[in-house]
């Protein structure tokens, strides 16, 4: 990746001045007026505009004239996701809302850039800690300038997060009486920015996703994938940014534990 390190440490070095200016003087410290409700108890704050806000000025300058699919712009004008059929940012200022208004962790941003439908490039960072995931389709996966290799927990069973949220009854049920005595299942972190570097490093095995919007998944499925670990749909078939409405993911540290999981949900009919 010698010959893109600068263009990575511009990204990283952008995520962090977000971060650090936008929205960690607002962590623990956001008024009433400062959360709002998108419906369906879906929170955004007024740090999740104005760091999509600061995203979309200082990208433009990386890369004049690229489409920018946002979270939030998305959701005040639908007409934003017609960018993902192309060659598009991909932006989620801050994943982990849920926790951020209420003053916990795990939170951070997601970026990507997509080209016909298909994550290339991807960076996650952790506005705690400074984590700083990176990926390039075929170039493998980084935290910072060192190269990940997923792992495994090593744990029988194995261990699972897995989110039900957004599952219909049927399917929750179906998750609890057939797929969850398989696995120790673990706590969900209500942060894909969290979710997939665990599965990359060695503290979860598998998790299933059912909600899976580009903002939340284009970077880190591509960075699992680049680690060795395995993100797709429930039918094999790579995951796509611009399936809109497409529900159903799953990601593991390791495609055999993919399969396996895979495998029983296909017993199920949930697959």
């Amino acid at each position: 990746m010698n010959d893109i390190s600068a263009f990575h440490l511009a990204i990283e070095d952008l995520l962090r001045e977000v971060s650090d200016k936008v929205i960690l003087p607002r962590f623990r410290n956001l008024a009433a007026q400062d959360i709002m409700d998108k419906g369906g108890d879906d929170p955004v704050t007024i740090a999740d505009r104005e760091s999509e806000a600061m995203l979309r000025e200082r990208l433009e300058r990386i890369i004049p004239g690229l489409a920018f699919v946002g979270e939030e712009s998305a959701h005040a004008d639908p007409a934003v996701l017609d960018g993902l059929k192309g060659d598009c940012w991909i932006v989620d200022p801050i994943d982990g809302t849920r926790n951020f208004a209420n003053g916990r962790e795990p939170f951070g941003i997601l970026v990507a850039m997509a080209s016909g439908g298909e994550a290339v490039t991807g960076w996650i960072y952790d506005c705690l800690s400074g984590r700083f995931c990176v990926a390039q389709r075929g170039k493998g996966a980084f935290i910072g300038k060192d190269r990940v290799f997923a792992r495994e927990t090593g744990e029988t069973p194995p261990v699972a997060a897995i989110s039900l949220i957004f599952m219909e009854e049927a399917q929750r049920e179906a998750m609890r009486s057939h797929i969850a005595l398989h696995y120790t299942l673990t706590d969900i972190p209500y942060c894909a920015a969290e979710q997939y570097p665990r599965l990359a490093l060695g503290a979860n095995d598998v998790s299933i996703f059912e909600r899976t919007l580009a903002w939340d998944h284009a970077a880190g499925v591509l960075w699992l994938n680049e680690a060795g670990g395995k993100a797709a749909r429930l039918d094999g078939s790579p995951y796509r940014v611009d399936e809109i409405g497409r529900t159903g993911l799953v990601g593991a540290a390791t495609p055999q534990l993919w399969d396996d999981m895979v495998t029983r949900l296909n017993a199920l009919g949930q697959a």
